[in-house]
């Protein structure tokens, strides 16, 4: 179902049984010349909810969810079962794999990379520039990578170009500014390493 207030622009390519809320808008920036020719696609099963902006350039797989008021900017590669929470930004270029899940009020900036089932928690800011409004600042962006199977916690901060291994567990409010290992937990501020996540018996 495609709510009356919803405005999907002709270079949109909808799946089936795909439910888009009111005032939503999908394929922003595209159409203006009158073209039909698809450069967003949302794949079977999408939930969007309302006042969801979704630009154009977007390649999304199936079963996609926002919550209300998400924006997904231009040309990011997002991979099925993916899920943007309430008042969550992702900005362009960005590549979601298969299973991601990204809570509410979190920001994805540009050249990030999110593995498959990485785990964002509320409020997290992952970030990419090193040095704002500094000379060529656009041109030495580095997005963090998030490798599969991380958590980050609420509230919590990673500074540009830094890699979390896979199975990363980042306590809330930490602010990462080195590299993480694989299974790492890391707290604090700035983060360090107290154990491995094998050492979590919820986690075994």
């Amino acid at each position: 179902m495609i709510h009356p207030t919803a405005i999907i622009y002709p270079n949109v390519d909808l799946g089936e049984n795909i439910s888009i809320g009111a005032f939503c808008i999908i394929g922003e920036g595209g159409g203006e010349g009158g073209s039909d020719t698809p450069d967003t696609f949302i794949g079977d099963g999408a939930n969007i909810r309302s006042h969801t902006v979704i630009y154009r350039g977007n390649r999304i797989g199936s079963g996609f969810q926002t919550g209300h008021h998400a924006v997904i900017r231009e040309e990011n590669e997002i991979g099925d079962n993916v899920s943007v929470g309430s008042l969550s930004c992702v900005e362009h270029h960005v590549k979601i794999a298969d299973g991601v899940r990204i809570h509410s009020q979190a920001f994805i900036p540009e050249f990030c990379v999110l593995e498959e089932e990485a785990w964002i928690g509320p409020n997290v800011v992952l970030t990419n520039a090193r040095y704002p409004r500094s000379k060529n600042v656009k041109e030495q962006l580095a997005g963090v990578t998030v490798r599969k199977q991380v958590k980050i916690g609420a509230n919590a901060t990673v500074l540009p170009g830094k890699e979390l291994g896979e199975f990363s567990l980042i306590g809330s409010g930490s602010v990462v500014t080195k590299d993480t290992e694989p299974k790492s937990v890391m707290v604090g501020n700035p983060a360090r390493k107290i154990a491995v996540l094998d050492d979590i018996e919820e986690y075994n």
